[in-house]
């Protein structure tokens, strides 16, 4: 059964570097800009666990709190909807374990309105030559974790994300090539219409 934080896509191998940020990375301002313009999206992508194990698949966003992870070679899926987090498993029950969407550090990316600016959001911000980093948390919740985001530039685009759950484990995400701007229906990510069609 795949747990919360091997779902919660990520991976950078590399210690994110703390303030001040260096002088050509992406701007707070920016990088907020680009997050709230980002509306729908899809991408293929490889998934590191915490164990070390590697898995791959298709991602499928729409912003705001709407996410939905399918894996290669299962039925196991991954959906954020209706602030919930659902993870189902294909060999148990058709009934998936939830979450509230607002206990994992995911939510910093699916939230209606982003401002990474605000206060004690931003814990660290850098760039390394090639892409800029930054690692965030929830501003009232830092103890639920964070989230590491990795941003290339010229255009700006979201590469890959590292959650760090506040069980101390660490799952990536590397994304693939990004494609945005397409219409996607809600249905894609209702929870319960997944658990109904399993149920059959």
């Amino acid at each position: 059964m795949k747990t919360l934080r091997h779902i919660l896509a990520t991976a950078a191998a590399s210690t994110l570097l703390a303030f001040p940020a260096a002088a050509d990375a992406i701007s707070l301002t920016e990088l907020s800009t680009y997050l709230n313009g980002l509306k729908t999206a899809k991408a293929g992508f490889t998934q590191i666990n915490d164990d070390g194990s590697i898995t791959t698949g298709k991602l499928v966003l729409k912003r705001p709190w709407k996410i939905r992870f399918e894996y290669d070679g299962d039925d196991t899926l991954v959906l954020a909807s209706a602030l919930s987090v659902a993870i189902f498993d294909p060999k148990g029950n058709p009934r998936p374990e939830t979450y509230p969407l607002k206990r994992t550090p995911l939510k910093l990316i699916l939230d209606r309105n982003i401002n990474l600016s605000q206060d004690n959001m931003v814990v660290g911000h850098s760039y390394d030559g090639t892409a800029t980093k930054l690692i965030a948390q929830d501003p009232k919740n830092p103890e639920l974790g964070t989230l590491e985001l990795v941003f290339t530039d010229n255009p700006v685009q979201l590469r890959q994300w590292v959650v760090n759950d506040d069980s101390g484990a660490a799952t990536t995400v590397v994304l693939g090539a990004m494609e945005t701007g397409m219409t996607i229906s809600n249905q894609v990510f209702d929870i319960d219409r997944e658990v109904t069609r399993r149920s059959r």
